[in-house]
This record gives structure tokens, C-alpha cells and sequence, in this order.
């Protein structure tokens, strides 16, 4: 079996103003990395409804390789609101499929070939795809890159599960708010915002610290060094999947072992991109899709 960069968690319906389109960070980003001629997989869980086929489908189409058993739950959905710079809101349904992800052998046996995974807290609210996910972080070879974008949403996550979760991954993608609560949680007291991000690096032993900012740009903390990009200025059509496409583009480049700068810089244009799109999985243009070559 061929190394496969994984997207793990939650597969959901993203229920917008304009109608529902397929979601859920680990699609997205698997679906953005094989843009970048990764092969890749989603993994999560779907119910046994209309719903679930209704995943599957959208998930052929748009050529994605997926590991998604079916469970006796519904399929996961969230309602999303836009604000009027396209920001989303999200009420995220509970006791959905996407928690209870099944522990199988075939996932299993998947991490044993697996080259780069990442995954979120949002998955990991319930116990059984908490238990699920951590099992598959531990099964993984012993240099995958593996990456915590965090995604807070809501309440649902606790101090536990965030310190469990960065102390398995050696890449943590992390926006400004979200600092806040983490620095919060783990009574980290920097003088300032990367101050914060030296002391996560360091305390945590990761190869890479991303932080996002919104329109303030984004950084890159890697030992020793940082890097700082601009956000380009583009007309907002939403940013949903936009921190997806960018982690996407980040993982592609590092596996490619390309400068940290300019990995960087097409995490950002990749992003960009996405934020000038409906939706979370538009198709990258070439020049985009190319940057690795």
C-alpha cells in the first residue's frame, strides 16, 4: 500500500444560506492536499441515511479516497450563518456519526501507511472518535508528520484533551483567538502574542507552530526562526475551508521539503484563493497547484 496523507474527524454537511455543501475539516484539507498530487484520504463515519449515501456520493465526485464506515447515528450537519464579510457562525448538531468514528482494522492498517496526518479537537468531543483518533495517532510510523489544527468550536473541548492532542502531533496550526483560550488553558504567560508561541514550541517540542491572524497576516515558528506573511487583500466571497486550504497547502509543501518561506507563501495564496470562492473545495488553479514543481 502507497503512504497516504490523511484528513481525521469529522465529515459533515456545512447547511449554508444558499444550500448545503460537503464539509468538515478533514475533507477539505485531504481534498486540497491531492491537489497538490499527494494521495490522500478522509477519514471519518457516516450514518446509514439518505444523508450518509448523499456523503459518499459527493465524496466520488469529487475523487476523494475515503475511509468512512457507516454507523447507526445520523450524518453530522451545521448550520452556518455569514456575517456581512462572509465569516461564518456555526451550530454544530450533536451525537452525530462523525462521533463514533469505529477503531477498525482496515483504519488500523491504514496508519501503518500513512505519511502525514492531521487532525482537530472538534472530532474528539466525544469519547468514542477521541479514542478513535488517538489510537490512530499512536498506530502511525514513527516519523509521519502529524499535525494539530486545532479548530476550537463552541465548548467542545477541555484542557485534557488539547494538552493530549499536542503532545501527539509535531505541527500545531493555531489562529490569534484561539491562542488566547490555549494560553488560557495551559497557563502560558508570554509578554505577547509570539512570545506565547515561542514558550507552545519549545514546551511541546514541535517542529512547526502556525499561527493565523485574519486580515493580520499569519506566522510560521520553526526553531529558531519565524516567518511572516501578509494576507493578500482579495474580494471575500466566505472563508469557509479557508484554514483547511491553508493547512493543505502547508503539509504539501513540507512534504516536499520545500524552504520554509516559500512552503509559507503558498499556504497563504492557496488560502487567499479559497476566501475569493463559494464554498470549501473549489478547484486550484494551476499556478496554484503547481507551486511545489
Amino acid at each position: 500500500m502507497k503512504p497516504y496523507v490523511i484528513g481525521l474527524g469529522e465529515v459533515l454537511w456545512d447547511v449554508l444560506p444558499e444550500g448545503k455543501k460537503l464539509g468538515g475539516a478533514p475533507a477539505n484539507f485531504a481534498y486540497h492536499v491531492s491537489q497538490f498530487g499527494y494521495d490522500t484520504m478522509a477519514v471519518s463515519a457516516v450514518g446509514n441515511d439518505a444523508l450518509g449515501e448523499e456523503t459518499l456520493e459527493a465524496l466520488n465526485e469529487k475523487q476523494l479516497n475515503f475511509c468512512m464506515p457507516r454507523v447507526d447515528y445520523p450524518t453530522g450537519t451545521v448550520q452556518v450563518t455569514l456575517d456581512d464579510e462572509g465569516v461564518p457562525t456555526y451550530v454544530i448538531r450533536e451525537g452525530v456519526a462523525w462521533d463514533n468514528i469505529p477503531f477498525t482494522a482496515e483504519l488500523e492498517d491504514l496508519a501503518h501507511h500513512t505519511s502525514a496526518v492531521c487532525f482537530g479537537s472538534l472530532a474528539q468531543r466525544s469519547p468514542e472518535s477521541r479514542a478513535t483518533i488517538q489510537a490512530f495517532l499512536k498506530a502511525l510510523p514513527e516519523n509521519a508528520l502529524k499535525t494539530f489544527d486545532i479548530n476550537l468550536r463552541q465548548n467542545f473541548y477541555t484542557r485534557d484533551l488539547l494538552l493530549e492532542s499536542m503532545k501527539a502531533c509535531n505541527i500545531l496550526k493555531i489562529n490569534d483567538e484561539e491562542l488566547v483560550v490555549l494560553g488560557r488553558l495551559l497557563e502560558i504567560s508570554g509578554l505577547d502574542m509570539q512570545n506565547n508561541c515561542w514558550l507552545l514550541l519549545g514546551k511541546f517540542d514541535l517542529d512547526a507552530l502556525v499561527l493565523t491572524c485574519g486580515v493580520n497576516g499569519s506566522y510560521v515558528f520553526t526553531k529558531g526562526n519565524v516567518s511572516y506573511q501578509e494576507t493578500p487583500k482579495v474580494e471575500v466571497a466566505d472563508t469557509v475551508g479557508a484554514g483547511d486550504s491553508f493547512t493543505a497547502a502547508f503539509v504539501a509543501g513540507w512534504l516536499s521539503r520545500k524552504p520554509i518561506e516559500e512552503i509559507h507563501r503558498a499556504a497563504v495564496e492557496t488560502s487567499a484563493f479559497v476566501c475569493s470562492s463559494h464554498g470549501a473545495m473549489p478547484v486550484l488553479p494551476e499556478r496554484i497547484k503547481t507551486l511545489y514543481k
